[in-house]
């Protein structure tokens, strides 16, 4: 596993603080964001790749590739396949692939290039323009540095990418296209016109005055989302692979299922049959039963409609509704904080729940 957050770029120190309860969140610096009715973020501050990328391409590479390229040699560093090392040279790159994706892709140097445009000039857009702002750009670049040659693409499906990414990766390893999947999601959208355009959509929380409750899952009172930034990556391989080189195994990924609710291009629908299906589909797939399941990592965006679609979907298919948790929400990392809690039994609180619509509570709110 490997991160870039707001928490820093070590898994464990990421997990011992969202143990902690502690919130991310706090006022945007990065840009001037006092005309805007929303003025915090989870925003990165303190980043550094150094050990991870050289000089020349950090100062120019936009921070959703340089969060991609740390956070993927870190999951490789976990997995005992540090770049140049002997364990490293005894895989077979060009079974060896990269899939990480991305909502946004290179937003800065979009933004940059297209005020460059405007304000000077098309001979002042850089060359690095399209490269950077096109979505597959941070898996490619990852495999150029490390030398993988084997299935390379991204795939952007919103906040639904990084899980998108690891089923994808997990079917070119059970069809044998490839023994070694590096798979996940990063993103870079806190400045002005990712902040602006979220702001347009009306999604995001205007809590400006304790930005840290914000983010408020199931609570009666949320108010919308919080932005966040950052990079989440798993290494995925195949058991007999992983076992003729005693990698360290965490955890197995046993099955998965896509779909499409076919109803709108934000709101998800009311009584969750999109994502209840999903759900059964994934646990046929995998061969488990909805009672075996003792804990949910839910995406809970603290939207007004989002928040009661998923329980409504939740409670569709499992009789026990129990065991929901959300702290972050991006699926790369919701899937490190998943493992986390699978290897060492203990799970993380959903914070900021002041006014709980419980899942009592909700069984006269919502359709069943």
């Amino acid at each position: 596993m490997g991160l870039v957050s707001v928490f820093g770029n070590d898994v464990d120190a990421f997990y011992d603080r969202l143990l902690a309860g502690e919130s991310g969140v706090g006022p945007i610096d990065r840009f001037d964001a006092s005309t805007f009715p929303t003025r915090f973020a989870g925003q990165i501050r303190g980043f550094s790749s150094e050990g991870y990328i050289d000089g020349k391409n950090d100062r120019r590479l936009d921070d959703c590739i340089r969060y991609c390229i740390v956070s993927g040699k870190k999951a490789l560093e976990s997995a005992d396949l540090a770049h140049g090392s002997s364990s490293m040279d005894k895989i077979d790159t060009t079974r060896a692939g990269v899939l990480v994706g991305t909502g946004m892709g290179g937003l800065t140097v979009f933004s940059d290039s297209v005020q460059n445009l405007i304000e000077k000039g098309h001979r002042k857009i850089t060359p690095f323009f399209i490269p950077y702002s096109i979505t597959n750009m941070a898996s490619a670049l990852l495999a150029m540095d490390i030398g993988f040659m084997g299935p390379n693409y991204s795939i952007s499906t919103a906040c639904a990418t990084s899980n998108y990414c690891f089923y994808a990766a997990a079917n070119h390893i059970r069809r044998g296209e490839a023994d070694v999947m590096i798979a996940g999601g990063t993103e870079a959208a806190i400045i002005p016109i990712g902040v602006g355009g979220f702001v347009a959509c009306r999604a995001l929380s205007q809590r400006n005055d304790d930005p840290k409750t914000a983010s408020r899952p199931w609570d009666q009172d949320r108010d919308g989302f919080v932005m966040g930034e950052g990079a989440g990556v798993l290494v995925m391989e195949s058991l007999e692979h992983a076992m003729k080189r005693d990698a360290p195994i965490i955890a197995e990924y046993l099955g998965g299922a896509v779909n499409c609710d076919a109803y709108h291009m934000t709101d998800p629908r009311s009584d969750g049959l999109g994502v209840s299906s999903c759900i059964k589909q994934s646990l046929e797939n995998a061969g488990v039963a909805p009672e075996e399941v003792n804990y949910k990592n839910a995406h809970a965006t603290s939207t007004l409609a989002g928040d009661l679609a998923e329980l409504n979907a939740i409670k569709k298919v499992f009789k026990d509704p129990s065991g929901i948790k959300n702290k972050c929400n991006q699926g790369g990392m919701e899937a490190i904080a998943t493992v986390k809690a699978i290897t060492t039994g203990w799970v993380h609180p959903s914070i900021n729940q002041f006014v709980s619509q419980t899942l009592l509570d909700l069984e006269d709110t919502i359709q069943l």
